[in-house]
């Protein structure tokens, strides 16, 4: 995990932070990320005003709202527009979530106004543009540098063997890797969309493995053309207390770095996941790689849900 630096949170623990009475009503506002369309993408709790709220509040809050995950502003420099993000799932923190991260730039920047934000998260700084693009409020996060490497075939057997899936399921062209650009994600290519579509997988088995190796989703994907970078996705989410995730922006960023170590981009291209369709929630995530820039930046729209 990329450590933050000191600079840029001695500014955010200088600020003042007022008492707040313990039992002080919490605004938690609901977007989804990743759509232009309230019934697809995912969705996402934010809460803009957390400073005063400890990690068991906001675990508490994040299982009540029960979302994959709910980012915490825990401090803000509003003038600078640097914030400090957390991220919690319904069972535990996590590092880093793109598409919480989505959900509040776009929820601040309806507030502030468009531009850039910083935000510091346990995965490290993360910076953000947001602009409005045919209506619809977007943003791009700038993930930390992202990497990979191959998978052992020990490890993704004991995988295959939780996903009912076979060596002979997998797309010889994608090799597994873990990837990593905040957090780690194993990822995991299959030859046909009918195999992709039909997953049913054992939830206690891949999370216990997931737990073990410290994953926090298994990026599963098809490629829907061998001379295009448009992909079909899907993403267990077992360690956070959920099925599947709908649409994820960290493991798109760890699938951007994938791409670039297996020297698939030669020069600056945009892949594009379409994720959640299958379960009905469809998403539609840009992926910007640079073949001489680690960092990689994840672009989607997000909307405001009524409570």
């Amino acid at each position: 995990m990329t450590n933050h630096t000191a600079s840029s949170l001695d500014s955010l623990d200088s600020l003042p932070r007022p008492a707040a009475p313990a039992d002080a009503d919490v605004e938690v506002l609901r977007y989804s990320a990743f759509t232009t369309d309230p019934a697809g993408g995912n969705p996402a709790g934010v809460v803009l005003d957390a400073e005063t709220l400890d990690d068991t509040r906001m675990l508490a809050i994040a299982a009540e709202v029960g979302y994959s995950e709910t980012a915490f502003v825990t401090a803000h420099d509003t003038a600078a527009r640097r914030y400090r993000l957390r991220y919690f799932s319904p069972l535990a923190e996590v590092a880093f979530c793109g598409h919480a991260t989505i959900a509040t730039a776009v929820a601040l920047a309806s507030r502030t106004g468009t531009g850039e934000l910083v935000f510091d998260t346990p995965a490290g700084e993360i910076r953000v543009s947001t602009t409005v693009q045919d209506g619809s409020l977007r943003a791009t996060l700038t993930s930390v540098p992202a990497h990979s490497r191959p998978a052992g075939d020990a490890l993704v057997d004991t995988v295959l063997g939780a996903l009912d899936w076979s060596r002979d399921d997998l797309d010889p062209h994608l090799p597994p890797h873990i990837a990593f650009a905040g957090n780690d994600h194993l990822v995991l290519a299959v030859r046909s969309r009918e195999r992709l579509a039909a997953l049913d997988y054992d939830f206690d088995a891949l999370h216990d493995l997931m737990r073990e190796h410290g994953w926090t989703t298994v990026h599963l994907v098809q490629r829907q053309a061998p001379d295009r970078l448009d992909f079909h996705a899907r993403d267990p989410f077992p360690v956070g207390g959920v099925v599947e995730d709908p649409a994820t922006g960290a493991a798109a960023a760890a699938f951007g770095g994938y791409l670039r170590t297996l020297g698939l981009v030669t020069e600056p291209v945009r892949a594009h996941l379409r994720q959640g369709e299958d379960m009905g929630r469809p998403s539609d995530l840009y992926v910007d790689i640079d073949p001489d820039d680690a960092r990689i930046r994840v672009t989607g729209a997000a909307v405001p849900l009524m409570d």
